[in-house]
């Protein structure tokens, strides 16, 4: 339904002081802070994880040596959404407003929208992949982070914490513990460390304290603060307004493939008028995807 002079009473009238309620800021581009970018040229993407080869093992002398095999393991798929908006205007609203250009007003809306679809569905495997909601899987079929990612070598890999925890001293040092701790599909360790706090608004008070303070926050020991000295998020923090859950809290890993966005089709718009009735439409639509291909790029906690 096109909007037409009935929703725009007031714009008709003279004496009219302002217009409001489409000038507030918004968050953009949040999303670049978890996901690198890629092109995509089909409707989906599939990434497929290798196993690798296990540890070598001593050859006795004279006999021969041990063979092994590699495999794939199991298979990222990213199937890219299409997301569109569009509006009209009746002929009689553009002519009739007294104010300003109707259509550039809406079009700015227009694209309010559309950026903010874009972080909520960025935010998504984020918060639907909590251990408590389960709504998201990583390749292997379990939840994104998940203290039991079976690989290959029979052993678990986990990318959050074994008890749930609120962002303090002790989580953050158990979890770069635990991504230190990371092993490769055949059971090889991986040198892994984070590089980047991803957090909700309600945790960067605690995020600023425990990233920045020269000594340990929380306690009267004349301790230093181990993580800032030595260096451990060297990115510090980001605060992403479309995480869901207050205290939860994540940290993206250095290592490769991990969470990603295909891009299929970047954001477009266009304008056409209606011969029969006069109106005037305008179109916004883009086609992208977001995912993981490698649970090891990030590690997240849902809080206490």
């Amino acid at each position: 339904m096109a909007i037409s002079r009935a929703q725009l009473v007031k714009e008709l009238e003279p004496g009219l002081n302002a217009l409001f309620g489409l000038e507030y800021k918004r968050y953009d581009n949040q999303h670049a802070e978890i996901y690198t970018n890629e092109s995509s040229d089909r409707a989906f993407e599939e990434e497929v994880m290798l196993s690798g080869f296990a540890n070598a093992n001593v050859k006795v002398e004279g006999s021969g040596v041990n063979y092994d095999q590699s495999q794939e393991t199991y298979t990222a798929r990213y199937t890219h959404d299409t997301i569109a908006l569009a509006f009209a205007i009746t002929e009689e609203a553009i002519e009739d407003n007294l104010y300003d250009k109707i259509s550039s007003r809406y079009t700015k809306a227009l694209a309010r929208s559309m950026s903010n679809a874009k972080q909520v569905k960025a935010a998504a495997p984020l918060n639907n992949g909590l251990p408590s909601v389960d709504g998201f899987d990583s390749g292997d079929g379990v939840s994104l982070f998940n203290t039991s990612h079976t690989t290959v070598s029979g052993t678990n890999v986990k990318n959050t914490l074994t008890t749930q925890a609120d962002l303090n001293e002790t989580s953050l040092e158990q979890a770069l513990i635990d991504i230190a701790a990371f092993t490769d599909e055949r059971g090889l360790r991986v040198a892994a460390k984070g590089m980047k706090m991803i957090i909700p608004s309600a945790n960067q008070f605690s995020a600023e304290r425990l990233l920045k303070s020269q000594g340990r926050t929380g306690t009267a020991d004349n301790d230093i603060n181990a993580v800032a000295s030595m260096g451990m998020v060297p990115q510090g923090y980001r605060v992403n307004n479309f995480l869901t859950d207050s205290d939860s809290w994540y940290i993206i890993t250095d290592v490769p493939n991990g969470m990603k966005m295909f891009t299929r089709a970047p954001l477009t718009t266009a304008m056409e008028g209606d011969f029969d009735t006069g109106n005037v439409r305008y179109k916004a639509r883009e086609r992208y995807s977001f995912g993981v291909s490698d649970y090891r790029g990030i590690f997240g906690c849902e809080g206490a």
